[in-house]
């Protein structure tokens, strides 16, 4: 019997489950989710006292989810599966309804790049012009790396808690097909419109196969469309062909074709993801790949977005980023990455501390001598004076800040 209260444990009509148990047995508990809409209209997370109500999404295959409840992801417990930063702290912030819908069936996102196009309209195969919106205004669609910052941080793979231990491949692919299910890309399901490496074993070997071939299958032409998807994995190596590149991705042995040119376009768009000093941290580079079947069979990719990550999966801006989330984790603190979506002025902390009252917020300081940085940083200080809010920050000229908690040991100043 699960108990009454704590973090990831649900009541749902009168029963208290865990949440690993409804997603794992979500046709068994249809009942209990038909009765707790029926009755009361949502579910309740015991992560804290008085309890926080959930939604009840029932999707049009007739799989029933929970999420959290819009504008409540800030009071559940930061241990919580549904805990989310306060608003001003995400990219989300800046898109319209009409770019990311939440409905009662689930999770609408109007993404800027068309993954089916009708043959008589295809000029070339280069990505359509993104209608987003302005930068100051709410933008109407989601752009790649949009995309894959919704996808990152609705499945709380930018948070980093001692509770949960350590993350792996395996971790992410269950959480963002966990999300995946729900959720609808351009009118598409996300079976056909979105493929995730899925973690390789031996065993495993020839079923994934089977599985990216299938997905194969559904790209090219149909009747008088041409379909494009979605491929997310993490780039092991990238290694140079007659015409451009292969991106070569863990877990999986088919590689990704691109020309030099959009490569050479990706690398200066993602230059952190694709640095060399990155690597030496131990970091990894994430992509989500727009691609097409060519005519012999082989995936090219189209466009892409890249994200820099730690070892553990947790988003980093730049190489310091990354030397500074792996410190933070290495103290067992508790904290999360605000990730900014597909905005470039919105002015978000690198890191917020979760473990403390109030929140705290950690920057890290690489760039010197430029205005626009340097503006920016005065921002940011006044704004963290005008909260109250206890401020750690890292000159990336000066050894590493002391980050431990209040009553974990270390000498100086602590949070």
């Amino acid at each position: 019997m699960a108990p009454l209260t704590g973090p990831g444990r649900i009541r749902l009509a009168g029963r208290t489950v865990q949440l690993t148990w409804l997603r794992e047995h979500s046709a068994e508990a249809a009942p209990l989710f038909a009765r707790a809409r029926a009755e009361v209209g949502y579910a309740w997370c015991l992560c804290r006292r008085p309890a926080l109500r959930l939604v009840i999404r029932c999707t049009r295959a007739g799989r029933y989810h929970v999420a959290g409840w819009p504008g409540e992801g800030d009071r559940h417990d930061p241990s919580c599966p549904f805990h989310k930063l306060g608003p001003g702290l995400s990219g989300r912030d800046r898109y319209s309804t009409q770019a990311i819908q939440e409905a009662d069936d689930g999770v609408f996102i109007r993404l800027a790049i068309p993954l089916t196009s009708r043959l008589a309209q295809l000029e070339s195969h280069d990505a359509a012009p993104e209608d987003t919106g302005t930068e100051t205004g709410s933008r109407r669609s989601v752009g790649l790396l949009g995309l894959l910052h919704w996808l990152w941080e609705q499945a709380q793979l930018n948070v980093s808690h001692p509770q949960t231990g350590r993350v792996t491949w395996r971790t992410c692919h269950a959480r963002l097909r966990q999300q995946l299910r729900e959720t609808t890309i351009n009118g598409r399901a996300t079976d056909e419109a979105l493929y995730v490496v899925p973690p390789f074993t031996p065993a495993a070997a020839e079923d994934n196969a089977a599985a990216l071939d299938a997905f194969r299958a559904t790209l090219g032409r149909h009747g008088r469309t041409e379909r494009r998807a979605l491929i997310l994995g993490q780039i092991k190596e990238v290694t140079p062909t007659p015409y451009g590149v292969a991106y070569r991705l863990a877990h999986q042995r088919t590689p990704l074709y691109a020309r030099a040119a959009l490569h050479a376009r990706a690398t200066r768009s993602y230059r952190h993801a694709f640095g060399r000093t990155a690597t030496a941290h131990g970091a990894t580079r994430i992509a989500l790949f727009v691609v097409e079947r060519s005519p012999k069979g082989h995936l090219i990719v189209v466009d892409l977005a890249a994200m820099l990550t730690t070892g553990t999966y947790i988003p980093a801006d730049s190489s310091y980023e990354v030397v500074m989330a792996d410190a933070l984790a290495g103290c067992r603190r508790a904290f999360i990455k605000p990730l900014r979506y597909d905005t470039t002025s919105t002015v978000l902390p690198d890191f917020v501390l979760t473990d403390v009252t109030p929140t705290a917020y950690v920057e890290v300081y690489g760039i010197h001598g430029r205005e626009t940085y340097d503006r920016r940083k005065a921002e940011k200080r006044e704004f963290y004076q005008r909260q109250g809010s206890q401020l750690i920050e890292w000159d990336v000229t000066q050894p590493l800040p002391v980050i431990t908690r209040s009553g974990q040991g270390g000498s100086g100043p602590s949070v």
